[in-house]
């Protein structure tokens, strides 16, 4: 996530770019920035274990019911992903 440029402050007390006006330092990026991106080595390892392993009987289910395609077995797949993962944004999410 990038935070759009700051416009330079004008060295007035009041107004829409008040402040001090300061050189602005380019700081090294904190961890807590890069958590939960994606590394390459574990989206192998994540491929390769899903290659192995497969799908659960449920997600089974649900790639079947999305498979026929009609507006209401989708409504079904959402609701039984829904109904095992436990929330509505991690049903859709999960179909």
């Amino acid at each position: 996530i990038v935070k759009p440029a700051k416009a330079p402050a004008s060295g007035l007390a009041a107004g829409f770019n008040k402040g001090f006006i300061v050189t602005r330092r380019d700081m090294p990026q904190r961890p807590s920035e890069t958590k939960g991106r994606k590394s390459k080595r574990n989206q192998l390892i994540r491929e390769v274990i899903r290659e192995v392993v497969g799908f659960a009987p449920y997600e089974r289910r649900i790639i079947e019911l999305l498979k026929i395609g009609s507006a209401s077995t989708q409504k079904r797949a959402l609701k039984l992903a829904k109904r095992r993962l436990g929330t509505h944004k991690r049903g859709k999410k999960k179909r």
